[in-house]
């Protein structure tokens, strides 16, 4: 069933950037529907604006329509007027492209990479037609599959998916889309989809649960300590492995060149390639340092062709070089004088978005000269170089200093800085330190564009994550919290300076949430049927409907977010392997908290893990 003309005709003239639902955008690919075998929608649980600018999304999509009868098409969180008149005129969720309903789709796929997000994956499952829950769904209705960043701690999601992919998708999920095509058949009748299955959904999954990557939650069963702590994370059935190891990608397989090009503004409105995959810098509070390692680069000459064939295919001014750490990248100097050297007229704006301190030399500052600047972000993350040691973050306030003189003496105008409170041995003096730092740096704009100089400054509360140094630390209470942001308002006042924070209602949720297990999927359904949506909107977020959902499950959230955890603890998430050795996070723990540095694993290999499982991955060794 094709819906666009009632969709069309009757509500988008209604709704808010009703190009948010339309589709049809320029190198949106275009395959027929009745002649490819698995469908597959890929949907993001936020708004087109902000899925649209999500790298991971676009990479999946161009590589899974390369494939000979295979579609995927897209699918976006509707905001609150668009849902609202869907369901008055009782038109189910769609996808982009063909308006098709996702209940039609043989797999649909959900990016997650934030844990406020959640309700909107069950939000969007019931506009689809489809129970949020995955005991409550038939072997007729699609697979339910998740990704990203959130798997590796899925457990608080567990009943609401059919299975995780952790760690790396490229491959992956060709494997599962093979796998599928193999073992069930579509056929249309009367304009519906029906799925006729060769085997169960359950006997798919068990199948599935072999690839290396693949967590089937419905195949294992948890254990508790009368205290509510994990006892064990045990398989079901004899075929599945007691730990799921992430997937890794040998070699960054190619980039995606047509990228869909959106009819709106959107978060990150630009061109993008990711130049290289993973961090070496080893800072304790970053999941994602962790779970993406190891560090894998593209060529030089690799990207230098592919940002050709990005110009060409979508007309962008401006190119995001991509990374963890961009400035990391061991080719980035010639890199980017390659870049401004060959577009001359029109200039090419290219975009560093993750640049660090250190690393951001003169020279490539330089390189900019005369092109039009789109501004700089750095993260500091503390206001003294006490907590900086402690979080392994290295670099220094004379890094911070030289770095603001090379920028705002060569002509920019807007520096943005991230930092956070909460961290661990914080103290109200280190949080000064971030006031004197962000007026040392303003003077310093002063001085060479006087009043065109614009500080933003980003305040974000640490969170601590699972994989991580830090993940058996409690969060910062709140009363802590609330005073160091006080001081910051107060502080950062002024001319030339705005200053931006994390909501700290949120901030429980998220910390609850991120180091959960599998009993919080009970508080999220209930939060949903309460009508929480969009909680990462500060607009929309009602914390009072989370709070009454963990009473009503007679779970605390303050039993996730704010208890430290002993280091022998059985964590929910233990059963995953993401390749850095558990002891070896107990170890850089321990050194934050005699506040010892650990070098850039470029420097000194300090034996995490991940090279002997990535040596396994390219000798063959793994099971795929």
């Amino acid at each position: 069933m094709n819906i666009a003309q009632q969709v069309l005709d009757d509500i988008l003239p209604t709704v808010a950037k009703p190009a948010r639902y339309t589709g049809h955008e320029w190198n949106s690919v275009v395959k027929d529907w009745d002649q490819v075998e698995v469908k597959v929608a890929l949907a993001y649980p936020d708004i087109y604006e902000v899925g649209m600018s999500n790298l991971g999304l676009m990479i999946l999509y161009d590589i899974l329509n390369k494939e000979e009868g295979v579609l995927a098409e897209r699918v976006y969180a509707p905001w609150i007027d668009m849902e609202e008149a869907m369901r008055r005129a009782g038109v189910p969720l769609y996808s982009l492209k063909s308006r098709r309903p996702l209940a039609e789709f043989d797999i649909i796929g959900f990016s997650l990479q934030y844990e406020l997000n959640y309700t909107n994956v069950l939000n969007m499952l019931d506009l689809a037609g489809l129970s949020p829950l995955a005991a409550e769904r038939s072997d007729a209705d699609p697979l339910i599959i998740g990704g990203g960043s959130c798997t590796y701690n899925a457990e608080p999601l567990a009943d609401f998916f059919d299975l995780f992919v952790v760690g790396e998708g490229e491959e992956v999920l060709l494997e599962l889309v093979s796998m599928y095509r193999r073992s069930r058949i579509t056929h249309h009748a009367s304009r519906i989809t029906h799925h006729a299955s060769r085997i169960t959904k359950a006997d798919f999954l068990r199948q599935a649960a072999k690839i290396e990557g693949v967590y089937v939650p419905s195949l294992y069963h948890v254990c508790y300590h009368d205290d509510g702590t994990v006892n064990a994370v045990k398989p079901l059935v004899p075929e599945v492995r007691g730990r799921v190891r992430k997937r890794i990608v040998e070699t960054l397989p190619p980039a995606p060149t047509r990228l869909v090009v959106p009819y709106i503004e959107t978060i990150h409105d630009r061109g993008m390639i990711e130049i290289q995959r993973g961090c070496t810098q080893g800072c304790r509070f970053c999941q994602a340092g962790f779970i993406y390692r190891p560090r894998r680069e593209r060529a030089l000459e690799e990207v230098l062709q592919t940002v050709e064939l990005i110009v060409n295919e979508t007309g962008y001014e401006e190119v995001a070089l991509v990374s963890l750490s961009s400035t990391d990248h061991s080719q980035i100097e010639p890199l980017v004088r390659e870049l401004t050297a060959g577009y001359q007229h029109p200039p090419l704006a290219v975009s560093l978005p993750s640049l660090r301190i250190d690393s951001f030399s003169v020279e490539l500052a330089e390189m900019f000269q005369g092109r039009r600047k789109t501004g700089l972000t750095f993260a500091l993350e503390a206001g003294s170089q006490r907590v900086r040691d402690v979080i392994n973050k290295n670099v220094t306030e004379d890094d911070l200093l030289r770095t603001a003189e090379a920028a705002y003496s060569r002509g920019w105008q807007r520096i943005k800085l991230y930092f956070m409170v909460g961290l661990p041995t914080e103290t109200l003096d280190d949080v000064e330190g971030i006031v004197d730092l962000v007026k040392r740096v303003r003077a310093i704009g002063r001085r060479h564009q006087g009043k065109k100089t614009q500080l933003n400054v980003s305040l974000a509360t640490f969170v601590p994550k699972a994989f991580t140094p830090f993940q058996w630390l409690s969060l910062a209470d709140e009363g802590s919290l609330q005073e160091k942001q006080e001081l910051l308002r107060q502080g950062l006042r002024g001319p030339g300076i705005t200053f931006s924070w994390h909501d700290p209602r949120t901030t429980l949720l998220e910390a609850a949430l991120s180091r959960g297990d599998r009993r919080l999927g009970q508080v999220i359904h209930r939060a949903w049927q309460s009508g929480a949506k969009f909680d990462a909107w500060d607009e929309l977020f009602d914390e009072g409907l989370w709070w009454r959902a963990f009473a009503e499950a007679g779970l605390d959230p303050n039993f996730y977010a704010r208890r430290e955890r002993a280091l022998d603890e059985v964590l929910p998430w233990d059963h995953i392997d993401v390749g850095v050795r558990k002891e070896f996070l107990i170890e850089e723990y321990q050194r934050s908290l005699r506040g010892e540095v650990s070098p850039d694993c470029r420097q000194h290999c300090m034996d995490c893990g991940i090279l002997a499982v990535f040596r396994r991955c390219q000798s063959g060794a793994v099971q795929r």
